[in-house]
């Protein structure tokens, strides 16, 4: 009888456990759109499959490139989650140590003045002079809140920097890593993240729009007067008007992506438009869209240990749409053996391919 009694008090005490403990993430509901999978324009295919890699040293995690020609050599410069900006010598395929942010640099551009602008997700908006010497905060915060989450950016022709705030909730660095604070934001679906924009010319941070499920990629529109954005927990694209007549609209240009999209860069013309890469950094998770209705599940693995929790798919895949959203290509591997693509890059006759964990730089030869 004692055993019995025991048992039940181990029963509920388990129960209670599991639908009580304080847990991270307050999960909101919402409705996932029906997963179609790799089907019509994303039909599979193995395009990623014989992907060349580069060195990027004793690091990992080339979330972005810059491209560039130095003295007559190809030069690549990309980031990693150390914390450091490598260089690497495309021909003889090595790599260096250019810059160190102190923090974790995923989006990078390069401005007017040949300054690496840098979305770290640990420290917010971060200029890095030319020689890599001088590393400074541009904007850490906006309206006394500060920027949690630094993910990707974009610069307009008239120098303003637009990026985006993934989560204002799950910072990478009070988390302990980007990819999980990701995937608390995406779990808990509350659209904490939003877009912000930074004036060079007047030291402002202005707010774009917000509502987002982990706001992600960045990239201008051609003439600049709208952008581009990756809604991550949405499997969507949407434009958002920052110029013109039709400045403050907002809308959807893709929709039900068969995976959840990371970073989005401009590429070649294509028949007249403006195309653009972005990345799909897992497929879609079945258990997460399943569980779209019931807060209560999404919550659930946060009272287990972390192997329960949901994790990336090793899935290599890219998208090239155009300025409309029109799905122009993909490139994919279903093996997995580069996972976790976060995007690509044109150029040089090369499509530079990026990722969150791998420890090398992934390429294949386009056009």
């Amino acid at each position: 009888m004692k055993f019995v009694s025991y048992l039940v008090g181990l029963i509920v005490l388990a129960a209670g456990y599991l639908t009580l403990w304080p847990v991270p993430v307050d999960p909101m509901p919402w409705n996932p759109p029906i997963d179609k999978g790799f089907t019509g324009a994303f039909a599979v295919n193995e395009r990623l499959a014989a992907i060349e890699r580069l060195s990027i040293g004793d690091f990992h995690g080339p979330e972005d490139v810059v491209l560039a020609v130095e003295e007559g050599k190809d030069i690549v410069y990309t980031t990693s989650q150390e914390g450091v900006l490598i260089r690497i010598d495309v021909d003889a395929n090595s790599a260096a140590v250019f810059a160190e942010t102190g923090g974790i640099p995923l989006g990078m551009e390069r401005d007017a003045a040949g300054n690496f602008i840098i979305a770290d997700a640990a420290r917010g908006l971060l200029s890095v002079s030319p020689d890599g010497q001088v590393v400074t905060v541009l904007t850490d915060s906006f309206e006394g809140q500060p920027i949690l989450y630094a993910d990707d950016l974009d610069i307009a022709a008239n120098g303003v920097i637009y990026f985006s705030d993934a989560s204002t909730k799950f910072g990478a660095k009070l988390v302990g890593s980007t990819l999980a604070a990701s995937l608390m934001e995406i779990s808990e679906h509350a659209n904490t993240g939003r877009f912000l924009s930074y004036d060079p010319s007047t030291g402002e941070t202005a707010l774009v729009a917000d509502g987002y499920s982990f706001a992600n990629g960045v990239a201008m529109c051609p003439n600049s007067d709208c952008i581009l954005v990756n809604e991550t927990g949405e499997y969507s694209v949407d434009k958002i008007y920052i110029d013109g007549p039709r400045k403050g609209e907002v809308e959807t240009i893709v929709a039900n992506l068969p995976g959840f999209p990371d970073n989005i860069n401009p590429g070649s013309v294509v028949d007249g438009k403006q195309t653009y890469w972005l990345g799909l950094a897992s497929p879609r998770l079945k258990a997460l869209d399943d569980a779209g209705q019931k807060p209560f599940l999404r919550a659930l693995p946060y009272r287990l240990p972390e192997s329960f929790r949901m994790a990336p798919t090793a899935y290599s895949i890219v998208i090239q749409i155009d300025e409309d959203g029109h799905v122009l290509q993909t490139l994919q591997d279903p093996s997995g053996a580069y996972p976790v693509t976060t995007g690509a890059i044109e150029g040089d006759g090369w499509l530079y391919i990026t990722s969150l964990v791998t420890r090398e730089l992934g390429r294949v030869k386009y056009p």
